[in-house]
């Protein structure tokens, strides 16, 4: 690898000479952001692959300049297909089946101004790049503008194998963005935008491999939560028993579940003051648990509590938003299996639940039987949870109040979004929870 650069700085050199240039651009620094487009097309016994790239990017060749630093278009020419190969066809990995391609064929490269559009679509890209007219000699452009188009050819089994990749594209500077379209046989597009070296990402997954991606996504999202975790501790510390906290937990659970899938078929309100004005209600949501507690635990009363299952599932809608941020990059992975990956998501939550659950249960008994009496346990933990949670509040409402953020503006948002529809599920949510409980009575007159 070496070799080759040592081999391609003496090439861009001498074709500077060789072109009458005045300077040649010597080896520059690394570019803060670079963004990456390709495409992904598989045809027939091929892989197709069409990338753009910023001509700066293509670290450690020289090329030629002419004037008060524009780009010499003829003697770049000749440096253009080796600098794609070895930056493109040579980092970037395709795979079939699981089992990497061999290094592809450079079938076209061209040099194109940043204000060509040729990239837009496949069929556009593909014609600019094979077929399009290339820059003329005279044209004058500064290089660190110039754009680097590339079609690598890659030899394949059959179109409807299954196809992944990983960009190792993220030496090109120190933040990079691929963003890759890859063209199904069927003609449907998927969408990715990876940052730096996401590793092997799977281009059109089949529905059980996205659905244990997002599996393990899920339940990695739960355990790093901290706010999430706090009010899950809230949830356990008066009840401690597994039947107890069945309706509560499954109340928490349907009500982020609605919010969750609602929010990834956009029907969230689309203003940039929504997400603070979420992370600052879940925060609020952790100060109410741990006051409850606090109260409840310091009167004796336990009335509230029993009824901790409707404060958990109006909760919930809160937290199903604050689940919906972290899945915002993560959706992209989803293919054509949406609403499998976000049950898949849900899936995961709920077992990093049940193993919060299981661990608090049995730390807090031995806690309260051999460390401190409930009650003064409940009010210590709840209160220390409290004030980590308060500080989150006001810090976000800070941040939240950054927007201009009216009560009009909140109605209209709400009103056009979720709102109707979170109104009918509890609707038909309350319709069956009272019909559950007349048929109970009903049962128990007629035992009687």
């Amino acid at each position: 690898m070496r070799h080759r650069r040592n081999t391609l700085l003496a090439a861009g050199a001498l074709a500077a000479l060789l072109a009458g240039a005045t300077t040649v651009v010597q080896a520059h620094d690394i570019p803060s952001d670079v963004t990456v487009r390709a495409f992904v097309k598989p045809e027939g016994d091929r892989l197709r692959m069409l990338v753009r790239v910023p001509l700066e990017a293509m670290l450690d060749i020289n090329f030629p300049l002419r004037g008060p630093g524009y780009l010499d278009i003829e003697g770049a020419e000749g440096l253009l297909p080796d600098a794609a190969m070895l930056w493109l066809g040579q980092e970037i990995e395709l795979y079939e089946d699981g089992a990497r391609l061999p290094e592809p064929t450079l079938a076209a490269v061209r040099l194109s101004l940043p204000s060509n559009r040729a990239f837009n679509t496949y069929e556009d890209a593909l014609a600019h790049v094979t077929t399009g007219d290339r820059l003329p000699p005279t044209t004058q452009i500064i290089w660190r503008q110039a754009l680097l188009d590339v079609l690598l050819d890659y030899d394949t089994t059959s179109a409807e194998s299954e196809f992944s990749i990983r960009p190792g594209v993220e030496r090109l500077g120190l933040r990079v963005i691929s963003v890759i379209r890859f063209i199904t046989p069927a003609g449907a597009e998927r969408a990715f935008e990876l940052r730096g070296d996401p590793g092997v990402v799977t281009l059109d997954p089949r529905w059980h491999q996205a659905a244990w991606n997002f599996v393990v996504s899920g339940f990695e999202h739960i355990l790093d939560g901290i706010d999430h975790l706090l009010f899950l501790l809230c949830l356990v510390i008066p009840f401690r028993r597994f039947w107890a906290l069945v309706p509560i937990v499954t109340g928490f659970t349907v009500a982020h579940s609605v919010t969750l899938i609602a929010s990834a078929y956009d029907m969230a309100p689309n203003t940039l003051w929504f997400p603070p004005l979420v992370e600052t209600l879940i925060a609020l949501s952790i100060v109410y648990m741990a006051f409850e507690n606090i109260v409840a635990a310091g009167s004796g009363d336990a009335t509230r509590i029993r009824r901790r299952w409707v404060v958990a599932f109006g909760f919930g809608l809160v937290h199903g938003f604050g689940f919906s941020f972290a899945l915002r990059e993560t959706l992209q992975f989803a293919g054509s299996h949406l609403l499998t990956s976000l049950l898949s998501f849900n899936i995961g939550v709920e077992l990093g639940q049940l193993l919060v659950i299981a661990l608090c249960v049995p730390a807090l008994e031995l806690l309260f039987r051999y460390g401190v009496n409930e009650r003064m346990g409940t009010i210590l933990i709840s209160a220390l949870v409290a004030h980590t949670s308060l500080h989150w509040m006001v810090e976000r409402y800070e941040t939240l109040s950054q927007y201009p953020l009216t009560w009009a503006a909140l109605a209209s948002a709400l009103l056009v979004g979720i709102i109707p529809w979170l109104i009918l599920f509890m609707l038909a949510a309350a319709t069956a929870w009272y019909g559950f409980k007349y048929w109970r009575q009903a049962e128990e007159v007629a035992a009687e």
